[in-house]
């Protein structure tokens, strides 16, 4: 299916970077390729078009690497309580992850819309659950969003599900921030894009230094947001 979104006229510019004066330019991905897919895995059309057959095959291995699992943390894999959790974690993961076969398209659908609003426009406080790419623990906390439209808006309910399609994957807070904030900002090209994020990492309460209580803010600002001390003051008060 054809993107809904076009890339920004800047984007062949913004995309090149200069390693140094050896090396070829290295071409970064776009925002939003023209399938829809933003920052797709290696694997996402493979798992996005295979069969139920192909679909049942990927779970029975995964079972079987669960399984295996268990056996090396010396349980025994066969008793009553844990016959099933291999099929069980095998699909809970993949739920864990669905946001690697999701499309910017499939989430935005048609809800972009040309309207005279100019002003700050912020929903805050959304739940987001994620797996720390490091030791596949989860991290969950709330996300806040805000633009500034430039005479065109998205529908509310659609900053939630673009939060949610990027923390379904395997990820790290800061770049989880930032993909919200770049991606919206690719949608809309808005006078200003602002992201904030509170997070509780399992992997600093159950392991490693194990401090519960202990909470990591992110921030990704574009645009006024970032150029304009006064904005992105307005912008923090409003979502504390």
């Amino acid at each position: 299916t054809p993107s809904i979104f076009q890339p920004s006229s800047n984007a062949t510019q913004n995309q090149i970077q200069q390693l140094d004066h050896t090396q070829k330019p290295l071409q970064k991905p776009h925002p939003i390729d023209l399938n829809g897919f933003s920052w797709p895995s290696i694997g996402t059309e493979k798992r996005r078009s295979e069969t139920a057959e192909e679909k049942q095959a990927r779970l029975d291995k995964m079972s079987g690497a669960v399984r295996t699992l268990l056996e090396c943390i010396g349980e025994d894999a066969d008793r009553e309580g844990l016959l099933k959790t291999p099929e069980r974690y095998a699909k809970a993961l993949m739920f864990f992850t669905k946001g690697y076969e999701e499309s910017m398209n499939d989430v935005v659908n048609d809800a972009l819309f040309d309207e005279d609003h100019e002003e700050m426009v912020i929903v805050r406080d959304i739940d987001i659950f994620s797996l720390c790419e490091h030791h596949l623990v989860p991290f969950c906390g709330k996300v806040s969003i805000g633009y500034i439209p430039n005479r065109r808006v998205l529908g509310l309910s659609k900053l939630a599900r673009i939060a949610e399609m990027f923390s379904r994957r395997l990820q790290v807070q800061e770049r989880l921030t930032k993909q919200i904030a770049v991606a919206l900002n690719e949608i809309l090209q808005p006078q200003g894009v602002a992201v904030v994020m509170e997070a509780s990492h399992q992997c600093m309460v159950m392991r490693g230094v194990q401090k519960p209580g202990s909470k990591t803010i992110t921030s990704f600002m574009l645009g006024q947001f970032r150029s304009d001390p006064k904005t992105r003051e307005e912008f923090l008060s409003l979502v504390k």
